[in-house]
């Protein structure tokens, strides 16, 4: 499948499986456990397909006139693959193996990634691939130090636009049907600002550890109410 222009032609190959994919390490210690975060809740709240698929630093591909480009998301949201997931253990080639990214996420650090890169000359820049080459339609840029969050979102025009947040300063991905934002507090020994989601009627998407902590507490209430009753509960 080929898409052309006139300064490039892109074509959705599966990677060689001798192509040498890049072996860097995360930039920050933040990164893995801000992607793991979005990626439970979704899960817990039933809101992840089984055939979809959220990558973290995970390849995925585009041969643009004939050479190669892989670039490697901090965390994405796929959410249909049509192959066996077998096929897609190093890369994924979006239309050839399956759908487009809805939402891409890059999360800033002190290392200078170009997560802002227009750069059309091989290889592209980050920006450049997300917009005009995978024509993503939703990509941020998040900021875990200071807790900002960028949105840009695909137009008619085939440019990204910055989105205006909400009142609660969150953004609507309307793709999925839920609102993404930022939230500060604890998890895992980390206490910053994570990325988080609300559904349509602002209910935060709650992670495992906070599920149990409410189950808790709904015990701990009905255990009182039937003590004030009377009633010694079972243990």
């Amino acid at each position: 499948m080929l898409a052309t222009n006139s300064n490039y032609t892109i074509a959705w190959e599966k990677l060689p499986d001798d192509f040498v994919l890049p072996d860097d390490p995360v930039d920050n210690i933040n990164q893995p456990a801000l992607a793991a975060a979005l990626t439970e809740s979704l899960q817990l709240a039933g809101q992840l397909p089984d055939n979809a698929l959220t990558p973290t630093n995970y390849g995925i591909c585009a041969t643009i006139n004939g050479k190669i480009t892989v670039k490697a998301p901090d965390w994405a949201y796929i959410p249909q693959i049509t192959v066996d997931r077998t096929e897609v253990v190093r890369s994924y080639t979006p239309r050839l193996q399956g759908e487009i990214p809805t939402l891409v996420l890059e999360f800033l650090s002190d290392t200078e990634g170009g997560e802002y890169s227009m750069k059309p000359s091989y290889p592209p820049g980050k920006f450049f691939f997300y917009e005009q080459i995978l024509q993503v339609p939703n990509y941020g840029i998040f900021d875990p130090e200071s807790g900002i969050l960028e949105l840009y979102r695909l137009g008619d025009s085939k440019k990204y636009r910055l989105e205006e947040a909400s009142e609660s300063r969150r953004f609507w991905i309307p793709e999925m049907q839920l609102f993404l934002g930022v939230w500060q507090g604890n998890r895992e020994n980390r206490h910053g600002y994570w990325l988080r989601w609300w559904d349509e009627q602002g209910n935060l998407l709650l992670w495992g550890a906070e599920l149990v902590a409410q189950e808790r507490q709904r015990a701990d209430r009905l255990a009182a109410q039937l003590r004030a009753a009377g009633i010694e509960p079972l243990e």
